[in-house]
């Protein structure tokens, strides 16, 4: 029988990739936070395994969304994330083999401030921002994207406040996703980091991805509309604008 801490995983992973289609975001945030919390698995094996898994969810999403994406949004963003991903990586390699419980810490903190931006409604600008802001927002994502596999909690605040259609700002963060955690594998794996009970976790959580990604398309829920400056504050998921 598998581990129980194992079935608990698999049945997040699908919590996680249903939102993630429903939002655009969500998955490794909702995966790491879990696992860290219950402390089911060490921090670099459960962010390695979320890699795989983003991939994965994205490999199926991304076929009919692909064209709506905010190519010169995503190349701003890539631009920074990518780099700060790598630096991000290392780190986390350093401080789970000198300062683990630092470590913990500040997976619990990215937890918590991505919980306090969820419960926020960030208003929709009227205009663009400029193109640096793009940048930094990635660079600060990918250093959270190689620390914990959760590049989105700065890149979703920043494009959900920019004039962006739904489709295309989900189609975004999706694609954004999937190239960083793309990324970050090829760094797991040029580190030797991928072995069997990585490869089992990673196995049994795929079918549960693809069913959470499944029941998402098959029963979508509908939008509502974004919210203006003067509307009242609910959280991104409860507002709808997915």
């Amino acid at each position: 029988m598998p581990d129980p801490g194992l079935i608990i995983f698999w049945v997040v992973a699908a919590m996680g990739a249903w939102i993630q289609t429903t939002t655009g975001f969500a998955l490794g945030l909702i995966l790491m936070g879990v696992t860290g919390a219950l402390g089911l698995m060490p921090v670099p094996q459960a962010a390695a395994i979320t890699s795989m898994l983003v991939i994965l969810h994205g490999s199926f999403v991304l076929r009919r969304s692909l064209r709506e994406a905010d190519r010169p949004a995503l190349m701003l963003v890539l631009l920074g994330a990518c780099p700060s991903l790598i630096a991000g990586f290392f780190l986390l390699g350093w401080l789970a083999g000198t300062a683990i419980g630092l470590l913990q810490l500040l997976l619990g903190l990215v937890i918590a401030g991505a919980a306090v931006q969820l419960a926020m409604r960030p208003t929709q600008r009227a205009t663009r921002s400029a193109p640096v802001t793009f940048f930094l927002s990635g660079l600060a994502g990918g250093v959270m994207g190689g620390l914990f596999s959760t590049t989105g909690p700065p890149v979703i605040w920043h494009l959900y406040r920019q004039p962006m259609p739904l489709a295309a700002l989900r189609a975004t963060l999706l694609l954004l996703f999937f190239a960083t955690q793309i990324l970050r594998s090829l760094l797991v794996i040029s580190t030797g980091g991928f072995d069997t009970a990585l490869l089992i976790s990673a196995a049994g959580a795929a079918p549960a991805v693809l069913f959470g990604t499944w029941v998402a398309r098959r029963f979508p829920r509908r939008s509502r509309p974004p919210r203006s400056a003067n509307s009242p504050s609910s959280c991104c998921f409860c507002r709808g604008r997915r």
